[in-house]
C-alpha cells in the first residue's frame, strides 16, 4: 500500500482497546454492519458456504467502515485525518502490528489468507478521499474513474474469497469489476435524493446537460418528464453493466454461484422497481419487496447447498 500522510487518532468508530478486540470479535462487527447496511447482499451470503461468510463480511465490513468516515464527519479536516488515521492503522495491522480498531484484524486477516491486491485496496481508498473534496462529476468517464476504486476494487478483493475455477481467475476479474459497478450504479439511480441530501451528485454532469435536467430539478419532491427520461437513460448503462458481468458466474467455484447469482438478481431487481415507478426516484426510495427477496433466496437454495455438500465430500490426494 501506499503510505498515508500524517495520522490523526480520529477514529470514526470508538474503538475497544486491541487487546480486548479478538479476531472472531472483529469478524462479528463486520457481520453486523453488513447485517444492517447491506441487507440485499446479506441476504446473498447466506448462500455461500459457512467458512467463506466472514470473509465476505469483512470486507463489506471494512469498505463500509471507510464510507462512514467520509459521511459521518461534518468538516473536510476531520474526514481527511480520520481517513489518515485509517491508512495507518490498516498498514500497522497488515504488518503484524496490534491495532486499537473493531474492524481492522477481520479485514487484514482475510487480505492476507487470499493474498487480495493491495493495489485495490489503495484504490478504494483513493475513491473514499475523493469523495470528501469532489462533490460533481462532469462525464460518465470521470464517474467511472471514480467507480473504478470504489466498486470495481469493491468486486475484484472478493474475487478470491468467490474461488474462480483453476485457471480462470485473469477471465473472472473483468466481470467482478462490471458486478461492482453494475451494484453502485444501480445505488447512485437509487440514491438520488439521499446523496444530494449530502451535497452529492452521482450523474454525470454533461448527461442532465444533454436532457435538460438541473439540479433543481433533482430538488423537487416528484421526478419531472425530463429527471425520468435520464433515470432511465442511466439505467439502461446500469443494464449494460449486468450483461456484461453475467458472464463471469460460470468462472467462480459452484459453491460461489448461486450467491453471486442471487446478488445480481437482488440489485437488478432494484432497477425493476425504480423502471416500475417510472424511474420516479424523487417520490420514494425504490425497494425490492420481502417476497420477492425471499423468493429469490430460496430459489437459489437447493443449488447452493448441494454445492456445499459436493464441496465437503471432495478427499484432496497428496502425491
Amino acid at each position: 500500500m501506499t503510505s498515508p500522510q500524517t495520522p490523526s487518532a480520529t477514529s470514526p468508530v470508538p474503538a475497544r482497546r486491541a487487546a480486548a478486540m479478538t479476531l472472531t470479535a472483529s469478524y462479528e462487527r463486520c457481520r453486523k454492519l453488513h447485517a444492517r447496511y447491506g441487507r440485499s447482499y446479506y441476504l446473498a451470503t447466506l448462500l455461500l458456504p459457512a467458512w467463506k461468510r466472514p470473509h465476505v463480511h469483512a470486507l463489506y465490513g471494512f469498505a463500509r467502515y471507510a464510507d462512514e468516515i467520509v459521511d459521518s464527519f461534518h468538516m473536510i479536516d476531520d474526514r481527511a485525518a480520520a481517513l489518515d488515521a485509517l491508512s495507518s492503522r490498516l498498514i500497522a495491522s497488515l504488518t503484524g502490528d496490534p491495532v486499537d480498531d473493531p474492524v481492522l484484524p477481520a479485514f487484514t486477516h482475510t487480505v492476507r489468507s487470499f493474498a487480495i491486491d493491495l493495489e485495490d485496496i489503495d484504490a478504494f481508498l483513493a475513491s473514499m478521499r475523493a469523495d470528501l473534496t469532489v462533490s460533481r462529476y462532469a462525464t460518465y468517464d470521470d464517474l467511472l474513474g471514480y467507480m473504478k476504486g470504489s466498486a470495481a476494487a469493491i468486486g475484484t478483493m472478493m474475487l478470491p474469497v468467490l474461488e474462480p475455477r483453476r485457471g480462470a481467475a485473469d477471465r473472472a476479474r473483468e466481470p467482478a469489476r462490471q458486478l461492482g459497478l453494475a451494484f453502485q450504479l444501480t445505488n447512485f439511480l437509487r440514491d438520488v435524493r439521499e446523496d444530494l441530501a449530502r451535497g452529492r451528485i452521482y450523474l454525470p454532469l454533461a448527461d442532465l446537460d444533454k436532457f435538460g435536467v438541473s439540479e433543481a430539478d433533482l430538488r423537487r419532491p416528484r421526478a419531472t418528464r425530463a429527471v425520468r427520461e435520464l433515470l432511465a437513460f442511466e439505467a439502461g448503462r446500469a443494464r449494460d453493466h449486468y450483461a456484461e458481468a453475467l458472464q463471469g458466474i460460470e468462472l467462480l467455484a459452484p459453491s460461489s454461484r448461486p450467491c453471486v447469482q442471487a446478488a445480481y438478481e437482488l440489485y437488478s431487481g432494484i432497477l425493476d422497481e425504480i423502471e416500475a415507478a417510472g424511474y420516479d426516484v424523487l417520490a420514494r426510495r425504490a425497494r425490492v419487496p420481502r417476497r420477492r427477496r425471499l423468493a429469490i433466496f430460496a430459489r437459489h437454495l437447493l443449488a447452493a447447498s448441494a454445492a456445499d455438500r459436493a464441496e465437503r465430500r471432495v478427499t484432496i490426494v497428496v502425491p
